[in-house]
């Protein structure tokens, strides 16, 4: 019977799907995976050689089991809702991390490709220098911990990488229409220091998603994961078992 009851529990575990962002990859979720992987199968997606979302999201639809559960990071999260375009009835339930639904504006395309510009002209060291720094909110004890690494994610990145993804963000589809139509129990986290896809964005998207749950994260910025891993975890750990 124990042996029954535990074969039965492994069954019942999802599978979780982790999106990055913007030219990241496993080190934004590392801090994080060790406790979801004891209450979910993972599997961590990044997104090298895609320059829009929608091709993002249909590759990661045709790698995915038939029903799993969604949580996407900053570009990520793009994907996520793309996904929830796509094919909702394959998601069980969905997380969005530090990201917004809305379409570009006019004004990010000139901050986006003088980044292009620098990465190409002065490679990924000198992008990693102007690009992190703004976006971190955690106290600088924190930030001067996990700079070193998050720099390595960058520099394994290529030039035209991030220009392609930079053309995907610019390119993104409008998803505002796409939230009132979720219908799976929904985590939205915002770092409170949030700047680039800031706690108004995510209040936006608990206001039209109807089973939503928001959870600010304090000391954080775009990059809560990496920058206070445990209340990240925590939360998406609650949402899991809800």
């Amino acid at each position: 019977m124990v042996r029954e009851q535990a074969g039965a529990e492994r069954l019942k575990r999802p599978t979780l799907l982790l999106l990055s962002g913007l030219i990241c990859d496993q080190t934004i979720w590392q801090e994080i995976t060790l406790d979801l992987a004891l209450i979910a199968d993972l599997r961590l997606l990044s997104f090298t050689g895609y320059d829009s979302i929608q091709a993002m999201a249909q590759g990661v639809l045709k790698a995915a089991p038939a029903q799993f559960a969604l949580a996407g990071h900053s570009m990520g999260g793009r994907v996520a809702l793309e996904i929830m375009r796509l094919a909702p009835a394959r998601v069980e339930r969905l997380a969005l991390l530090n990201t917004g639904a809305r379409a570009a504006e006019d004004s990010e395309a000139q901050t986006r490709r003088r980044l292009v510009a620098i990465a190409r002209e002065q490679g990924m060291t000198a992008l990693a220098a102007q690009w992190l720094p703004p976006m971190m909110g955690a106290p600088p004890e924190r930030v001067a911990a996990v700079m070193p690494r998050l720099v390595r994610m960058a520099k394994r990145a290529t030039p035209d990488t991030f220009a392609a993804q930079i053309t995907a963000l610019l390119d993104r589809p409008d998803q505002l229409e796409v939230l009132p139509t979720i219908r799976v129990p929904t985590l939205l986290v915002s770092g409170a220091e949030d700047h680039w896809s800031p706690l108004a964005q995510h209040v936006e998207m608990h206001e039209r998603i109807a089973q939503s749950t928001l959870v600010t994260i304090p000391a954080a910025g775009h990059m809560a994961p990496v920058e206070q891993p445990a209340a990240v975890g925590a939360a998406l750990e609650a949402w899991l078992a809800a």
